[in-house]
């Protein structure tokens, strides 16, 4: 053996380190402020765009009215807001505010005026049931709840214990104008409680999600270490919600980086945002897989100047082969990225980040900034080694909290392990470059005959039928094979396409075991607001016993 040329540990490809069986990051090294420094998530990404060349830039448009607020507005607004929260409604450090609202130019407003001001913010989908509004607000324990006024009946029951400010308003407008009272600075700790954001349930019972301003911080600065240099700031449209937690961090992110956010209000449509994108000249898109298919399939884009466009990134789910070859077909000019977080992580903790990563098809990414991360054995917990399946697991200082309430004290630990590692529930592998493929969820994979079926395969192969515009594969009992693949398929208006038609296309193109047994016909299929599929849903109308077995 040569002893003066040791053999690294740390891969320089993939920064898998063959002793520990722990792959690193690969990116810039993060810089993050000292733990003990009091410090806001919003002061430290306001902080960030100070230094950047844009000292006014437009930060939000309205795509409904076109109405245009500055970065000096913004900031203007943020503090007045905090000044009058803090003294007419007696909000102080530590609080914890619910929030029930579609997306608009005013919720990043109130986002940084509550975080500015230590408050936790907990926000919902204003489309939940007034019985799923109970039990979030149960959780989450707010002393103040902010709701549009469409919504706020289902925050009727909770008067007169909880104020309930109504936020589009000219009052609650006044009062991010102008304000008699000076901010008193509130003194926020990064290791205290910044959100509570919801996970999106699709297996189980929503848990609220505790993220400090620490992760918050982290998140944002992981996305800060490898900017490119712009001449002029990136326009973005989010189709994402704000109370999601993929909405919730791009709207301290964008801050950070000078961003110009073109707010679409109301439920997404295709036309709107493809009307916004070619009058506010829009760069990048924050899309979720179902709106890339529905982009990929529709003939709306060939009416519209897209020509801005550089950049769609997809997240909450992977992009199949088939999909991301059709939409380099359609749009070859724009960069189609992809990344993998979780709301347990404050964003993504995998992403593509140039040209040349996003060329890695069916691939997550590369491992951000401050990230650590392990694939394990899902049956015996020994770490893996690349090109290996198994549970992704990561560490890291954007890993959350933990998960609200009492009860919730062994879901934690049943989440994050010893050495602070959070398993994810997600069956991936890491290739010989640190590229990330997501495979299925883990809790998601049908046995059928002792055979592993992974549904995101089978319908990822689905849309890509013509005659197919959305589908879900849930497993159906059978007490010879144990699981049997079940798709729910969503056909294109017209159709005439049958079960022995679906069977037939999927059987040409997969393994014996993986073929699709049944099918059934849908004219939706439920999704989270995140825009994964919610399979329990499926599972309690078309599985029989489902329910008595929960």
């Amino acid at each position: 053996m040569d002893h003066n040329n040791p053999q690294p540990a740390i891969d320089p490809r993939s920064g898998f380190n063959s002793e520990t069986k722990i792959f690193h990051s690969l990116r810039p090294p993060i810089h993050l402020p000292p733990e003990h420094f009091a410090i806001s998530a919003a002061a430290y990404a306001l902080s960030l765009r100070r230094n950047l060349p844009w000292p006014d830039s437009v930060a939000l448009i309205d795509s409904s009215t076109g109405q245009h607020i500055y970065y000096s507005e913004l900031t203007h607004r943020i503090n007045t807001l905090a000044a009058n929260l803090q003294t007419t409604i007696g909000l102080s450090k530590g609080d914890t505010a619910f929030i029930l609202s579609p997306n608009s130019t005013t919720i990043p407003i109130l986002y940084f005026s509550l975080l500015t001001l230590g408050v936790v913010i907990s926000p919902a989908n204003p489309l939940s049931t007034e019985s799923e509004i109970m039990r979030l607000i149960g959780l989450c324990k707010p002393i103040v709840a902010f709701s549009t006024s469409a919504f706020a009946h289902k925050l009727s029951k909770l008067r007169p214990k909880i104020k309930i400010i109504i936020i589009d308003s000219h009052v609650f407008d006044t009062m991010t104008k102008s304000s008699k009272w000076e901010l008193e600075p509130a003194e926020v700790r990064q290791s205290d409680l910044a959100s509570i954001m919801y996970s999106s349930g699709t297996t189980g019972k929503v848990k609220g999600v505790m993220s400090t301003h620490r992760n918050l911080i982290a998140m944002i600065a992981t996305y800060h270490a490898p900017l490119i240099k712009r001449e002029s700031p990136a326009v973005f449209i989010y189709t994402v919600p704000y109370f999601h937690m993929f909405g919730f961090f791009y709207c301290a992110r964008s801050v950070s980086v000078s961003d110009t956010v073109v707010v679409v209000m109301g439920k997404f449509d295709v036309r709107k945002t493809l009307r916004a994108v070619e009058e506010f000249k829009v760069t990048h898109m924050m899309l979720v897989p179902p709106v890339v298919v529905a982009m990929v399939k529709s003939n709306l884009t060939a009416g519209y100047d897209l020509s801005s466009l550089e950049q769609v990134t997809s997240g909450a789910a992977p992009l199949g082969k088939d999909v991301i070859t059709a939409f380099k077909s359609k749009f070859p000019d724009v960069v189609l990225a992809q990344g993998y977080g979780m709301t347990e992580v404050t964003g993504a903790a995998f992403r593509t980040i140039n040209r040349e990563e996003t060329e890695r098809w069916g691939s997550t990414g590369r491992l951000s900034g401050g990230f650590e991360a392990k694939i394990v054995d899902a049956e015996t917990g020994k770490a893996l080694f690349p090109c290996q399946e198994g549970e992704l697991w990561l560490r890291g200082p954007s890993i959350m909290k933990g998960y609200m309430g009492d009860k919730d004290t062994e879901t934690t630990w049943a989440a994050i392990v010893s050495g602070g590692w959070l398993r994810t529930g997600d069956l991936c592998y890491i290739d010989e470059e640190g590229f990330l493929y997501v495979v299925d969820r883990l809790k998601e994979l049908i046995k059928y005959k002792g055979y592993q079926v992974t549904p995101a395969e089978l319908e990822q192969l689905l849309q890509t039928h013509p005659e197919i515009v959305d589908a879900a594969v849930i497993p159906y009992p059978d007490e010879e094979a144990g699981q049997l693949p079940m798709a729910v398929v969503v056909r294109q208006s017209k159709s005439t396409i049958g079960e022995a038609d679906v069977i037939n296309f999927v059987a040409s193109k997969v393994a014996p075991y993986k073929k699709v047994r049944r099918v059934v016909f849908v004219e939706v299929i439920p999704k989270s607001a995140a825009g994964k599929i919610l399979r329990k849903d499926l599972r309690k109308i078309f599985v029989p016993g489902y329910l008595s077995r929960l």
